[in-house]
Formats: structure tokens, C-alpha cells, sequence
């Protein structure tokens, strides 16, 4: 049942990408954003489009009804079509968090919270919103407020449309996440760390985790940039490059994590989910160092079976439970 309401909001998002993208000769992706303001406002009139596409997109409005939509159901909806928008070979470094590897973060955020209440949360390299929201969606009981940071303006356009279309309390800001951020500190960070150079060395300078000579990582520098805007007690849970404690600079990496945060778990995913063994990633999860934070007594280290082996995930989330019931 969820699916045919997953594939009827695919299609109206669809067909209303096609058609703006058509008629202001954009590509799909900048489409798609377009396409998410016109159903959250209701209206084409923003859209400076020929009048026979403008009758298309009201025709498409009047079908839709997103207020009565789950918001899941728009959630992967809003998926498909930005999996398809990613094809386009013009876009090559905007990917997105697989929704397997989405909910079972949000399953270990949930456990790792405990009973907390209000929680503020996060994402400092959010694209799309798809990491973010899924974990909004799974954990809306929990969750006050979340925050996402994103350079790319047409993938955060994206993210602000599925925030308004889930209704979301978001505030998204269109920045390099490396610069100064204006955000309180948060209770929780989510991040599937972009991985790679940062070129801006004058900003990096700013970094305890910055090159000593050279371009330094991005992927150091999100985590620094993390920690900092994370409240003492607070959880961080980040995708990280399974070579990420192996590379030149992770020295300084490992002397950073033994003054700032207590290293609770570090989950290798399945191989299967990569193309190659370069591209694997596991989940690091790190609180940071704070009056209530105690280090565990043993760092939770386990390398996930293939989430679609139903006996081996089970056996995996009696492992998990029984180190909760020793460490929490």
C-alpha cells in the first residue's frame, strides 16, 4: 500500500521536474527543486514558464493533496526522483546516504539518546535533506529542531522543499560548512562526511586539524567543525572512509579524538554496498567529552552483515542490545 502512495507522489514530482525543466531549460535535479516550492506554495505563478506548461503544472497541483501525504511517503518519493536527477552525468559529486544505511542510523541514534526529549540535531553537509529527514521522519517524537548546511544551492532548494512538503522544523543555511557557522551548539550531529581535499587553506589555518603542510581533509575538518557545535554529552554519528585512522594525517586525528570525545562504537558496513573497496565507509560514533560522558568500558566493534540477511541483522541487533546493556 505504501508503495502505490510512494509511486503516485514519485510521479507527480516527476512529470512537474519534466516540465519545468523543459520550460526554463534547466536540468532535472534544478527541476526537481522547483518542482517541491510549486506544490509546498500551491501556485505556478513563480514559475516564469510558456502558458502551456503553466496548464500542465496546474493540472499537476490539482491531482496533489501533500497534506494528507505521511510524510515517509514523501520522503522516498522525493528519493527516487533525486535518484534519478543524479544520473545526469553533469552532477557527479552529489550523491546521496542510501536509505538502508539512513534508518539504521537512526535506529543506533534512538537507542544511543535513550529517553531524551527535544533534541536538536545537526547535518553539516546536508545535500538533499535525505540523511537529515529520514531521521526527523523515524524519530519526530524526539526531535525539536534540526539544522542542515549545504553549498550547493539547487540540492539545499531541495531540502527546503522537503522540509516545508514534511513539515519540518529546518533552518537550512547555503554555505561552506568550514566557514564560521552562526548555530548553537546542537545535541546531536548526523553527517555523512564529504571526503577529499579542502582547498581553502587560509581557512583551514582556523583547524587544530589542519595540514601541516599542503591541502588538509575535508573530511578531518567536518569533524573538528562538528564536535565544536556539539553540546558536552552530545552524540555524533558520522560516515567516514574505512581508511580514515590509515591516512598521513591521522596523527593528528587520534590525538584530537583522545582530548575531545569518547569513541563509542565503529561499524564497518557491508562491502556489497560499495562499487569498490576504495569507496567503503563505516559508522563512527563519538560522544563528546562532558561532565555526564563516560568513556565505555569497550568500544563497540563490529563489521555489519548484509542488511537484506534478515537472520544476520537480527543477530547483529542482539550483539548491540547486549553492549547497551552493559555500557548504558
Amino acid at each position: 500500500m505504501q508503495n502505490d502512495h510512494v509511486g503516485q507522489i514519485y510521479e507527480l514530482l516527476d512529470k512537474a521536474a519534466q516540465v519545468i525543466a523543459d520550460g526554463l531549460q534547466l536540468s532535472y535535479i534544478e527541476g526537481l527543486a522547483e518542482a517541491g516550492e510549486m506544490y509546498f506554495l500551491e501556485k505556478t505563478e513563480q514559475l516564469p514558464v510558456q502558458e502551456k506548461h503553466a496548464e500542465q503544472l496546474q493540472n499537476l497541483l490539482e491531482k496533489a493533496d501533500f497534506r494528507t501525504y505521511e510524510h515517509e511517503w514523501v520522503r522516498k518519493a522525493f528519493q527516487l526522483a533525486i535518484l534519478k536527477g543524479l544520473k545526469d552525468k553533469s552532477h557527479p559529486n552529489r550523491q546521496m546516504t542510501p536509505d538502508t544505511i539512513g534508518l539504521f542510523i537512526s535506529y543506533l541514534m534512538n537507542k544511543f539518546t535513550g529517553g531524551q526529549k527535544g533534541l536538536t540535531l545537526l547535518d553539516p553537509a546536508c545535500g538533499t535533506g535525505n540523511l537529515l529527514l529520514t531521521a526527523a521522519n523515524q524519530l519526530s517524537d524526539k526531535m525539536a529542531k534540526s539544522f542542515g548546511i549545504e553549498i550547493d544551492d539547487v540540492l539545499l532548494k531541495i531540502a527546503y522543499a522537503q522540509a516545508n512538503l514534511q513539515e519540518k522544523e529546518m533552518e537550512l543555511f547555503c554555505q561552506d560548512s568550514l566557514e564560521p557557522l552562526f548555530i548553537d551548539p546542537v545535541d546531536t550531529v548526523i553527517c555523512d562526511l564529504p571526503v577529499g581535499y579542502y582547498p581553502n587553506d587560509e581557512g583551514a589555518a582556523a583547524y587544530e586539524l589542519k595540514a601541516d603542510e599542503g591541502h588538509s581533509f575535508a573530511h578531518h575538518l567536518f569533524i573538528e567543525q562538528s564536535v565544536k557545535h556539539t553540546k558536552p554529552g552530545g552524540y555524533l554519528f558520522f560516515m567516514i572512509p574505512n581508511h580514515l585512522f590509515d591516512s598521513a594525517q591521522s596523527d593528528k586525528l587520534k590525538q584530537f579524538f583522545a582530548e575531545k570525545v569518547h569513541i563509542n562504537a565503529l561499524l564497518q558496513l557491508p562491502a556489497s554496498m560499495f562499487k569498490d573497496e576504495a569507496q567503503a565507509k563505516s559508522i563512527l560514533i563519538l560522544q563528546k567529552k562532558g561532565e555526564t560522558a563516560k568513556p565505555p568500558k569497550q568500544t563497540l566493534l563490529a563489521s555489519l552483515p548484509s542488511f537484506a540477511n534478515k537472520q544476520a541483522m537480527r543477530d547483529m541487533m542482539a550483539k548491540l542490545d547486549q553492549w547497551f546493556q552493559n555500557e548504558k
